[in-house]
Formats: C-alpha cells, structure tokens, sequence
C-alpha cells in the first residue's frame, strides 16, 4: 500500500537496512518503513539527517522526498534522473510541442479544475455553485480570459467564508492547504518523471525557479480534493496539523475518482494523466485521461475524520 511518510520531529536520522526506511532519534530506532510501500516523504522538521543510500533507493522506486519550508509549502524536491524506458524520445517530443497543443492542454486543465470547484460547492449546498459549469464551459485555448483566477476570485469567498484569503504564508487553514497541496504535488510529480517526462517543462507554469512546473500544471484539478478536506477539518475547529491531521491528508491519493467510468485511487489517476499527456506531446492529440468530478456522497467521504488506523 502507498503511504506518505511524514518527518515532523526535530532531529531524526533516517537511513536504510534491509529494505525498509530506518528512522532514528538519539541512536534508538523510533520506526520504520518498507521502502516499497513508500509514496513519498514529506521533511517539515529541523535538524533531520539522512543517509546517500536511503535518497538513492527512494529515487530507484520513484519516491520523491519533499522538503517544506515552515508555512508547509514545498521548497524542494528530489527524484530520480532516470524515469522511464522511452524518456529520451518523450522528453524529445514534449520540447517540441506546439504552442496551439500547449493551450489546449491547459484549457482541458482549467476546465476540469473549475467544474471540480463547482462540483464541491455544489456538494456543500453553496448557492453559486450552479455557475462553475458555465464557466468551465467557457474556457478558451490557453484560458487567455485567465478564467481561472476569475473563478478562484467566487470559489474560495463561497466555501471558506466572505473574510477567507488564500495566503500561503499564513497560518490556519492556509497551512492545511499548503500541506495537502504539498501531498498532491509529491503525487503529480512522481507520476510526472514515471511517464518520462521533463518536470522543469510545464504546460503554463514557466518559472524559472520551479523545477516542478509540470507537476504544478497537472496538480490544479487533484486541488479541490485538498480544499474539501481543509474546509471539512475548518468545520471541526482544526487550525494546525498534527500527525492524525497529517494522516488524514495522506489518505487523499487513496482517494477513488472516476475515469471513463473507472475508478481509480487519486494516485493512479495522477499516473494516468501524466501518461496520457506523454502521449499527447508525441501524437498532437488533445486527450487528456482527466477525471469526473465527484458525486456529493463521494465529496463527503473526501472530508471523514480519521479512523485511527496507521495512514
């Protein structure tokens, strides 16, 4: 099973010895994990040391290890160089891909990134909920009516509250989003190098400091999962992460969303929109595995408490 190892404690070594992720605390073992279950490692805390042969065996198996500053964002990422058997000839293809591909790429994106806002709204019972379709609807190649931000402008006010702010330096719900993003983008990125594609070359994120645009352009639909459980736990009175917080986040790629009719956990659908992107840049066909949004019963099962069980 896909787990998502989460270092929050001061201090910690981690290491390898026989096959499973050794985590150490003055000298004394203080758990472990076997390597092949692994996800990805999120490091949040201070003091952490490692092991070169834990990071390599992590990168053999497509693990990434995420490093967060101390709002929770990422602020840096490792995976491996080496991610698929035809990386040469996909990396080849997605460099030379059309600008008019490009924005119907990112019109696909942003479509199904609004109707999942919409579709979580609606979910909740938001009056205003009924108006994301029609904008999804009305997303352009490339979105150059940026119909995204317009959006995001209605969404975020109608599901947190008139006085909500989407600020990732402040503390609250923001941090719970940054962490859950942060999940999410480990997710994409991961998929991202096993499709044999080059994460530094997005789709519409270009900055140059981002080594990870791409997986920041195939993340934004997988946001609302984040949102609906961030909104749920705000509900609940939680405004800081603790480690059952943290599970409860982890348990998003579990998360079943529906491809052609197929379900599939959020962490294979990443997979399979990467893929599908992959062949996009090699055919010139616009046809993203994208995923549809929801139904109301399945948004609420996104929000559960924690079952106590080890995430």
């Amino acid at each position: 099973m896909d787990r998502i190892v989460d270092i929050a404690t001061d201090g910690l070594h981690l290491s390898i010895h026989r096959g499973f992720l050794m985590v150490e605390k003055k000298g004394e073992e203080a758990g472990r994990v076997a390597l092949d279950d692994i996800h990805a490692v999120i490091v949040h805390a201070h003091g952490v040391t490692w092991s070169s042969n834990l990071v390599a065996s992590l990168a053999e198996r497509g693990a990434p290890i995420v490093f967060c500053g101390a709002n929770h964002s990422p602020i840096a990422v490792t995976l491996p160089l080496e991610g698929h058997h035809a990386q040469n000839a996909r990396m080849q293809a997605q460099l030379g891909a059309s600008k008019p591909l490009m924005k119907q790429l990112w019109r696909q994106i942003v479509s199904t990134k609004i109707m999942m806002q919409g579709s979580l709204l609606a979910a909740r019972g938001v009056a205003g909920a009924e108006a994301f379709p029609f904008i999804a609807r009305r997303v352009s190649s490339g979105d150059k009516e940026n119909l995204e931000a317009q959006a995001a402008r209605r969404y975020w006010p109608l599901l947190m509250g008139p006085g909500f702010r989407r600020d990732r330096d402040a503390r609250g719900v923001n941090a719970l989003l940054n962490y859950g993003y942060a999940v999410m983008r480990a997710t994409c990125a991961r998929a991202v190098v096993a499709a044999g594609l080059h994460p530094t070359i997005g789709i519409q994120h270009s900055n140059r400091g981002n080594a990870f645009a791409l997986a920041d352009d195939l993340v934004e639909p997988f946001r609302p999962l984040v949102d609906a459980l961030a909104e749920r736990m705000a509900r609940e009175g939680v405004d800081t992460l603790d480690p059952l917080m943290k599970r409860r986040f982890a348990r998003l790629i579990a998360f079943d969303l529906r491809i052609a009719g197929e379900a599939s956990p959020a962490s294979v659908a990443a997979a399979r929109l990467a893929l599908s992107l992959a062949r996009a840049f090699e055919t010139g066909r616009v046809e993203l595995a994208l995923f549809d949004p929801p139904t109301a019963v399945e948004w609420a099962a996104a929000g559960r408490a924690d079952d106590g069980s080890d995430g």
